[in-house]
C-alpha cells in the first residue's frame, strides 16, 4: 500500500490557519472524517487527544504527526493540512507547525497499512521534501510531491526495494553502532527515530543499523552476530523491547523523541564508549527508558505509584462489586452480627469477593515494586504488601496489633522496588559466572526478607498515621462531611482520569478497607456527573454544539450512568475554560450531596448498575441528577451558540 492510498483529496487543506493545537487537531479530525475513515469522529479525536497527553506529537522543524489506533478508525487513512502562518504545537524546539499529518490506524485488524506510515515518516526526515510539501499550489502538486518521493526513494513497484535487498551479498556488514526505536503505538515517531539516527550516522561516518518495534511487529531485526560485534546500541524508546540480548553490552537508553531530536549527541556518545554496560535482570522484556530518562523524581514516583494502582483496580472492583451483592442478596432478619454470610448464595459471594478485595494491597505494593525494580521487585514488593496488610510488628509477628493499611502498603512497594535496585547494585560486583542465581536465590531470598523487615519496622508509624486519618473522619460533623464530599467530588471532574481524579478515586478505594463507605459513594457521584452533564447539554441546548458533539453526547448517558467519566474527555478538551469548570461545579454538588443524605456504596466501581447496593439510593440517585442539571446549567450559560455553518 503506498502512501498516495492513504491520503484522500478530500482530507487535504492547504494554506489553512489554525489559532491552537486544539483547533488544528479539530480541522484534522474533520478532514479525516470527510475521506470516510471514521466511524466516530469523536472517539477517533479521543483517541488522538490521548495521544497527546503522552507528549507532544511535534517532531520540530515545523512538523507534527498527531497519531491514534483506535476503534473508532473505520479504515487506516491520512490527513494533512499546511499552515503558512504557523501554529503551536508543543514543539521541544519552539518551533510553529507549518505541516502537520494525522495518522488513523483501526484498533484491530490487518496491518498493511503500517508500511506506507513508515515511508511518510521516514519521507519526512528527508531535507526538502517539507518545503515542496508547504509550496504545493494544489492538492493535486500535494500528492504527486509525495509519489514522486516515494518512488525515488523506494522503488517504482512494492517490491522493488525488496528485491534489491535479496540481491545483496549474503555476508553479514559489520555495524559499529546497534540502535532499537520504539513508541508507544509504533507508528509515526518509531519510524522518523530510526531513519533520522541512520542518516546522522551516514553523515558522521558511522556505520549504524536501526531495528524499529513498530505496530506490524520488529523490523530489520539485529542479529546475534551483529549485537557481538557492536561497539554500543542505542535503546530510543516509549515502551518495552527486548533487552535481554544486549546482556554485558554497552547501552544507552533514552526516550524515542532523542533519537529523532538528539540522534548526532547520542550517536557521538556511544561511539565514544561513553554508555553504561547494560546488566539484564531476568525476564524477556524490560522497559525502554531507564531511570535516568529525564523524567523528574515526582513523575517517576507518580509513573511507580499508576502502575500499582492500575493492576490493583481490578482486584478492588471485583471483590467490592461481589461483596456488595453478597450483602444484597443476604437476609439481615438471620443474624445481625454474621449479616453477609446468612444465606449460602450470600456467603459463597462475600467470601470470594473478600479474598479477592484482600489481594488489593499486596498488589499494590507489588507492581509499585516491579515498576521501580522490574521482574525481581515484584515478590519483593507483593510479600512486603502483606507484612503491611497483617500489621506485623516485632513485638508482635503475628500481626493484629497495628493497621498499616493502605499507607503501609504504598510505603512497602517504594521501599522494596529500592532496595532490589541496591541488591542490583551490590552484586553486579558478583562474577559472571554467578548471573543466573541472582533472578531465582539472591533477589528473592535476600530481597523478601530485607522488605518484610523494612516493612515491619515501619508498620506501627504507619498505624498511627491510618487510625488517626481514620479517627479524623469518623470524627467529621455534618458541615465538614458534606465539605469532604464536594471536595473528592469535584476532584473526581478536575482532570477527568488525570493525577487529580486518581488521588481521589485511590482515597475513596483506601476508605472501604476502613469501613468508610460515605467517601467511596461522594466519589463516584463526582465521577458519573461530566458525562451526564454534558450528555444534557447536547440534548437541551443543542445550537451550541456541532451535530457531530450532539451525537456523541447521547453516548455520554450510558458512560455517566456507567461512571465513565472519560466520557467528558473530547468535550473538555476542545472547549476545556467553560466544560472543566461546569463539571466540577456539578460534580462537587453531586459528591456533597450524597454526604449529605448519607449515601454509602461498598462497591468501587458500577454506577448506576450497583444502585441496590447503595446506602439510602433514592438519595443518591437525587445527588447524582442535581449535580449533572446543575453542571449542564452552567455549561448552557457560559457556551454561545454556533452558526448554522459551524454547525
Amino acid at each position: 500500500m503506498r502512501i498516495t492510498e492513504l491520503l484522500k483529496k478530500e482530507s487535504i487543506e492547504l494554506n489553512t490557519a489554525a489559532n491552537s493545537k486544539e483547533d488544528a487537531i479539530d480541522i484534522l479530525t474533520g478532514l479525516m472524517d470527510a475521506g470516510g475513515r471514521l466511524y466516530d469522529r469523536a472517539g477517533y479525536k479521543e483517541g488522538i487527544l490521548a495521544r497527546e497527553a503522552q507528549g507532544s506529537t511535534a517532531v520540530g522543524d515545523g512538523i507534527a504527526i498527531p497519531h491514534a489506533k483506535v476503534a473508532a478508525v473505520k479504515e487506516p487513512g491520512l490527513a494533512a493540512i499546511t499552515l503558512p502562518k504557523g501554529v503551536d504545537y508543543d514543539a521541544f524546539d519552539g518551533s510553529l507547525a507549518h505541516l502537520i499529518f494525522m495518522i488513523a490506524a483501526p484498533a484491530e485488524g490487518g496491518d498493511v497499512h503500517l508500511e506506507a506510515l513508515a515511508r511518510l515518516s521516514t519521507l519526512l526526515m528527508v531535507p526538502g521534501f517539507k518545503d515542496k510539501l508547504l509550496a504545493a499550489s494544489s492538492k493535486e502538486e500535494f500528492l504527486g510531491i509525495i509519489d514522486e518521493a516515494e518512488k525515488e526513494k523506494f522503488g517504482e513497484k512494492e517490491g522493488e526495494k525488496a528485491a534489491a535487498k535479496a540481491a545483496e551479498p549474503a555476508a553479514e556488514k559489520k555495524y559499529r553502532i546497534l540502535a532499537v526505536t520504539a513508541c508507544p503505538t509504533g507508528i509515526a515517531h518509531t519510524y522518523m527515530a530510526a531513519e533520522n539516527l541512520e542518516n546522522t550516522a551516514k553523515k558522521l561516518g558511522i556505520s549504524l543499523k536501526a531495528e524499529t518495534d513498530g505496530s506490524g511487529g520488529a523490523q530489520n531485526v539485529l542479529t546475534k552476530q551483529e549485537i557481538e560485534e557492536a561497539d554500543a546500541i542505542i535503546v530510543a524508546a516509549d515502551r518495552e523491547v527486548e533487552m535481554a540480548r544486549f546482556e554485558g553490552k554497552k547501552v544507552l537508553q533514552v526516550p524515542v523523541s532523542d533519537g529523532i531530536h538528539k540522534a548526532q549527541e547520542l550517536i557521538e556518545k556511544a561511539a565514544a564508549g561513553q554508555a553504561p554496560i547494560y546488566h539484564h535482570a531476568g525476564g524477556a522484556e524490560s522497559g525502554g527508558i531507564s531511570s535516568e530518562s529525564g523524567d523528574s523524581l515526582g513523575r517517576q514516583i507518580y509513573k511507580h505509584l499508576m502502575n500499582g494502582v492500575s493492576h490493583m483496580l481490578p482486584f478492588v472492583i471485583g471483590g467490592g462489586i461481589l461483596i456488595a451483592l453478597a450483602f444484597l442478596l443476604d437476609d439481615y432478619s438471620i443474624d445481625p452480627s454474621n449479616f453477609g454470610k446468612n444465606t449460602p448464595l450470600a456467603a459463597y459471594l462475600k467470601t470470594v469477593g473478600d479474598q479477592a478485595f484482600g489481594l488489593m494491597l499486596p498488589v499494590l505494593s507489588g507492581y509499585i515494586a516491579m515498576s521501580i525494580a522490574d521482574r525481581p521487585g515484584l515478590a519483593v514488593g507483593f510479600v512486603s504488601g502483606i507484612v503491611a496488610k497483617m500489621g506485623m510488628t516485632f513485638s508482635n509477628p503475628a500481626g493484629g496489633d497495628v493497621n498499616a493499611g493502605f499507607l503501609g502498603a504504598l510505603f512497602a512497594g517504594f521501599a522494596a522496588g529500592y532496595l532490589v535496585l541496591g541488591l542490583k547494585k551490590l552484586f553486579s560486583k558478583l562474577p559472571k559466572s554467578l548471573e543466573g542465581i541472582k533472578p531465582v536465590l539472591l533477589y528473592p531470598v535476600l530481597g523478601i526478607l530485607l522488605g518484610a523487615v523494612v516493612t515491619t519496622l515501619i508498620n506501627p508509624y504507619m498505624g498511627m498515621i491510618n487510625d488517626a486519618l481514620t479517627n479524623f473522619l469518623n470524627g467529621m460533623g455534618g458541615t465538614s462531611r458534606i465539605v469532604l464530599g464536594m471536595i473528592v467530588g469535584g476532584m473526581m471532574s478536575i482532570d477527568m482520569g488525570g493525577p487529580f481524579n486518581k488521588a481521589a478515586y485511590v482515597f475513596g478505594t483506601a476508605q472501604l478497607a476502613e469501613n468508610n463507605f460515605e467517601v467511596m459513594a461522594s466519589v463516584m457521584a463526582g465521577g458519573m456527573v461530566p458525562p451526564i452533564a454534558i450528555a444534557l447539554c447536547t440534548t437541551f441546548f443543542k445550537k451550541k454544539f456541532t451535530r457531530k458533539e450532539c451525537q456523541s453526547g447521547i453516548v455520554n448517558y450510558i458512560m455517566g450512568l456507567s461512571f465513565i467519566t472519560e466520557g467528558a474527555i473530547p468535550f473538555a478538551a476542545s472547549d476545556p475554560l467553560r466544560v472543566i469548570p461546569s463539571c466540577v461545579v456539578g460534580a462537587a454538588v453531586a459528591g456533597g450531596l450524597s454526604m449529605f443524605f448519607g449515601c454509602t456504596l461498598r462497591a468501587p466501581h458500577g454506577g448506576i448498575f450497583v444502585l441496590p447496593t447503595i446506602g439510602n439510593p433514592l438519595g443518591y440517585l437525587a445527588a447524582i441528577l442535581i449535580g449533572s442539571v446543575i453542571g449542564c446549567l452552567i455549561l448552557g450559560m457560559l457556551k454561545k451558540n454556533l452558526k448554522e455553518e459551524e454547525r
